[in-house]
């Protein structure tokens, strides 16, 4: 992968990591397009992790209050002060429980979609069926009512589908942020909470995956290293700027406007491989 390559697939990477049109599945075309025949996990990997910077920088403000609510419990609980009853009490300390809890099934399907990954990140068809659904998916948010649940209504069943969502849109061509957005509206979110929600879960998800790809650090030259370097600085850049485009049009009820785009590029997807 050539040092310009792995800029353009950054700025692709911090563009549609956020705006709901599946990052993972732009990827996979560009890199077909570019003539990048295996599939560049590592490369894909990394850009995520660009991306997730930008997460935790503008996020940042609602991540510290998490961790101190959370240290804060700890101490409590172990001076036996407070009972397990104060997580829903505490919204920041709700907040955490309901991340770990959307994460349990995202973790599962993504062990299970690890074994295939090799299949699923090479497949364009699949991309282009999976833009669709996602199309499909946000047209429907188009008649979600504006007034919805905060943390306080949040329940533990909520987390668990939208983390189930999450965990299906390992399947490049199916938007994380698009997807675990909508389910979150279609369950009767408020537009700020399923925003906030759909970004600090992503944290723990790529997180995990960058692991699991460091394990195969070795196995990979160094011209792939510096263009992974190149690229997730890139990512992180451009995405900050997405992001912050993006829940300002969620907050305004417009999510629904990059479904034409997703049915779109899921047909040029399809037209490619005729």
């Amino acid at each position: 992968m050539e040092p310009l390559q792995a800029i353009l697939l950054g700025i692709i990477q911090g563009l549609t990591e956020f705006l709901p049109v599946s990052s993972s599945g732009h990827l996979v075309i560009f890199q077909h397009l570019f003539g990048l025949k295996e599939p560049e996990l590592f490369f894909d990997i990394s850009v995520h992790l660009g991306t997730l910077a930008a997460v935790i920088i503008f996020f940042w403000k609602e991540i510290r209050a998490i961790i101190i609510a959370i240290l804060r419990f700890a101490g409590m609980y172990f001076k036996k002060e407070v009972s397990f009853s104060y997580i829903y009490e505490n919204i920041d300390s709700k907040l955490a429980l309901l991340i770990v809890v959307g994460t349990i099934p995202t973790a599962i399907l993504g062990l299970l979609f690890h074994k295939v990954e090799d299949l699923i990140f090479s497949s364009v068809v699949l991309v282009g069926f999976m833009l669709l659904l996602t199309g499909f998916l946000l047209f429907g948010t188009r008649w979600v009512k504006k007034v919805g649940k905060g943390i306080e209504r949040f329940s533990i069943k909520d987390a668990l589908i939208i983390g189930l969502m999450q965990g299906i849109a390992i399947i490049p061509g199916i938007s994380r942020s698009g997807s675990t957005i909508a389910v979150g509206l279609l369950l009767g979110l408020n537009r700020e909470t399923a925003a906030k929600y759909s970004f600090l879960l992503s944290i723990p998800s790529i997180l995990g995956a960058g692991v699991l790809s460091l394990k195969d650090i070795s196995a990979y030259p160094a011209f792939t290293l510096t263009a992974s370097l190149i690229g997730t600085f890139t990512s992180c850049i451009v995405g900050y700027s997405a992001l912050r485009l993006l829940v300002y049009i969620v907050k305004k009820g417009r999510i629904h406007i990059f479904a034409p785009y997703c049915w779109f590029a899921g047909l040029m997807a399809l037209m490619l491989q005729l």
